[in-house]
């Protein structure tokens, strides 16, 4: 498949334009012209990029991208990273916000759907618009139900603050470093919050607001959107893909 048919249509099944994010959402870095095998990550880091090449990548998707709103003089880390990429010819195409909010292949849309939740709702970010969402369970669960599944669906336990309710039925999900959307999950009546990154500055809120939240960790929660977004690539066109798994433990 060629690059450029392959960028038009992600742009657009993305809707890369619609969204005021400090990333530079899109093709980030151009490299071959023909596209025969997708690699999907959670973050442009040189790591990455070593680990792409050595599965013969030619186009790479990434949520974190090296690009956020600053120009950045080519030295240092970045020079190495935009080296490594140049080097071997891997385009590199970043998608934040967007796949944060995308219904069907959105990180907290596939959350959302592996939870099995209904009557969904966006939970708008105050900067950024809809990019969460609030949903019911099929029936409510125990938060140790819940907690098992979710450690089922990333490989590793969400770190809990039970401030709310034992037993849940109305969840909110913003992935990444949603912890300040928290109480707006709440607002909307949710007892059940799930988001990536945990944070002191937020840490009594939970409790104070009568609200159970999970944090998955900011790398886990945000695999999913790339793994979904390769599944429907390669449902649509043909195109191999592996998932570069480079964890941070955050």
């Amino acid at each position: 498949m060629q690059r450029d048919a392959l960028v038009r249509w992600l742009n657009e099944y993305l809707q890369i334009g619609a969204f005021k994010d400090p990333s530079l959402n899109g093709l980030q870095v151009e490299g071959k012209a023909e596209v025969r095998r997708l690699g999907v990550a959670v973050d442009a880091a040189l790591a990455v990029f070593e680990k792409a090449r050595a599965a013969q990548v030619d186009f790479l998707i990434t949520h974190h991208g090296l690009f956020w709103g600053q120009p950045l003089a080519v030295v240092g880390p970045h020079k190495k990273r935009l080296e490594a990429l140049l080097k071997s010819g891997i385009n590199l195409y970043t998608a934040h916000l967007p796949l944060d909010a995308h219904p069907e292949v959105g990180n907290n849309a596939v959350i959302a759907q592996k939870l099995g939740l209904t009557a969904l709702a966006p939970l708008p970010h105050p900067r950024y618009g809809n990019i969460g969402w609030v949903g019911r369970l099929p029936a409510a669960r125990s938060l140790g139900e819940l907690e098992r599944l979710l450690e089922a669906l990333t490989g590793t336990p969400p770190l809990v603050h039970a401030g709310g309710p034992e037993r849940v039925e109305w969840v909110g999900i913003v992935s990444g470093g949603g912890a300040g959307e928290m109480a707006q999950a709440r607002a909307l009546g949710c007892e059940l919050y799930i988001t990536g990154e945990a944070s002191h500055a937020h840490y009594h809120d939970p409790f104070e607001l009568g609200l159970n939240v999970f944090y998955l960790g900011h790398y886990q929660s945000e695999t999913f959107g790339v793994k979904a977004l390769a599944e429907r690539l390669s449902a649509e066109f043909g195109l191999p893909w592996v998932f570069l798994e480079h964890p941070t433990g955050l």
